[in-house]
């Protein structure tokens, strides 16, 4: 007998907080910036206890992954950051911008949970002012849509609010 599917719980929290938090580099490193934003629901609320996982390549397009022969080079570079969001819904991840893998644009894969979905959703956040053109599976979002998936420039790196319903849905990808 299997049990039935239940949505992620409001004690989220418990048992994930995660020892590097939104550190994906280490404090001192050179070209760290913020990825920061806001999850919203189909309301357009704040969500105040969701919680944002990335994963990403170095500034070289390399992976802290023995899958990836290239290797990563700093040792301070983790390559996986997790942030649970505000009491506003606000979320953090200090990082470096991504080199662009082969094939693909620059992003970082970005996993969201919060209560009321049955299991994570899955987007990615490419950067405005970066080259996106060429990148397989942005081609593949609706051109409208795109936006969603694209982050804007800050003073001290870049905005991606998260919508996880509703008008202005980012765009999820279905693993």
């Amino acid at each position: 007998m299997s049990t039935p599917s239940q949505t992620v719980g409001p004690f989220l929290s418990i048992g994930l907080p995660w020892e590097d938090g939104p550190d994906v580099v280490a404090i001192d490193e050179p070209g760290a910036v913020w990825i920061r934003g806001t999850v919203f629901d189909g309301e357009g609320e704040p969500v105040p206890d969701a919680l944002v996982e990335t994963w990403q390549a170095d500034a070289e397009g390399r992976f802290d992954h023995p899958d990836d022969p290239r290797d990563a080079r700093s040792r301070d570079f983790r390559g996986f950051g997790r942030c649970p969001t505000d009491e506003h819904g606000a979320y953090g991840i200090r990082t470096v911008v991504p080199g662009a893998l082969p094939g693909q644009a620059p992003h970082i894969d970005v996993s969201v949970l919060a209560r009321g979905l049955l299991s994570r959703v899955v987007t990615r956040v490419y950067f405005e002012d970066l080259d996106n053109d060429g990148d397989p599976v942005l081609a593949v979002v609706p051109a409208e849509r795109r936006a969603t998936l694209i982050a804007k420039r800050t003073e001290d790196g870049y905005r991606f609010d998260v919508r996880l319903q509703g008008d202005g849905e980012t765009v999820f990808f279905d693993l």
